[in-house]
């Protein structure tokens, strides 16, 4: 047994409604103090689901990608991203380029793939002037307050994501698939559990029914785990969700989501989410040089809206493989 595993635990500071909290004062680099401590801050995050690591001075991109591959195991690449990020290092993006006025509601990283990040890294290099906080909402509990019939329903039916891909609005297929070779779009759609189909004006429409709850990879423990709220149309701005629609038609906004059976999810149900999601939230304003490590699994994260620059990097790591709903296991 290496000498991390027998390190004590990390005193990790735990405050109502804020983020758990470990302030370090560093005598080595950053990336070689977070490859020492790695066993004992990947098991802070199975504690506590998020840990934001206080005092490393991350201050470039090649600093932080030397601390994510030294906390992970292995960087991910991003497929069916729903908004383009910029690529910095290898593995290390943008956060998502999403209006700074309007909030990202809570969600589970990629939540709608096969190929889950079952640890998201985030580093702020640029801290914004206001707002712009990274929220952690623990999933176990968010579906312990929801109406149990609701949450039922989800765990029998699943959730169903439907997108339209064109080069107007949204991402392009190019960008969420990473080529714009139709033939191995097509493949990876087959290979995911897609159902895909080609539009007269050359945009693609897709449909993938996903598990709503999920068994977390080391306790077991079920999870509110999807993308039910965010993705949902209703999740928009009013005068967006307006203008989209008039636009382009009801059917083909740029990502809508589904009960597994295909009923819509109504704008009240992702009201109601929403509103646990928040009630439940936890907040740490950044700071310059701040690590935030957070279990994608069992924590949904959100980005609230800002002032300023802000310059957060994330990385996806540890990647998880999902079964298909209905799909013999």
């Amino acid at each position: 047994m290496s000498s991390s595993h027998m390190a004590p635990p990390l005193d990790v500071e735990l405050r109502p409604g804020r983020t758990p909290v470990l302030h370090v004062r560093l005598t080595t680099d950053a990336p070689s103090w977070v490859a020492q401590q790695r066993d004992a801050l990947r098991a802070a995050v199975t504690q506590h689901g998020a840990v934001l690591v206080r005092g490393l001075g991350l201050r470039t991109a090649e600093e932080v990608a030397a601390v994510f591959q030294g906390l992970g195991t292995g960087l991910m690449a991003e497929r069916e991203a729903f908004a383009p990020r910029t690529s910095y290092v290898e593995g290390v993006y943008s956060s998502t380029k999403w209006p700074a006025n309007q909030p990202m509601c809570m969600h589970n990283e990629l939540s709608y793939t096969l190929e889950v990040p079952s640890l998201m890294l985030f580093a702020c290099l640029t801290p914004p002037a206001s707002g712009g906080v990274t929220g952690v909402a623990d999933s176990t509990v968010v579906m312990s307050r929801l109406p149990q019939e609701l949450v039922q329903r989800f765990a029998r039916e699943g959730w169903t994501l439907v997108r339209n891909y064109n080069d107007e609005i949204g991402a392009s297929y190019a960008d969420a698939f990473g080529t714009d070779d139709r033939g191995a779009v097509e493949a990876y759609c087959r290979a995911n559990s897609i159902e895909f189909e080609w539009r007269p004006d050359g945009g693609l429409r897709t449909r993938q029914r996903r598990h709503a709850l999920v068994g977390h990879p080391v306790t077991r423990q079920a999870c509110w785990f999807n993308q039910i709220a965010f993705l949902n149309e209703w999740t928009m701005d009013p005068d967006v969700h307006e203008y989209l629609v008039d636009a382009y038609g009801a059917e083909n906004l740029p990502f809508t989501t589904c009960f597994g059976g295909g009923e819509p999810v109504g704008a009240d149900i992702v009201e109601l989410l929403n509103e646990v999601y928040d009630a439940n939230t936890l907040r740490e304003p950044w700071q310059a040089g701040d690590l935030m490590l957070v279990d994608n699994v069992r924590m949904a994260h959100s980005r609230e809206p800002y002032e300023g620059d802000r310059e957060v990097l994330v990385g996806m790591s540890a990647p998880l493989r999902m079964p298909v709903p209905g799909v013999a296991r």
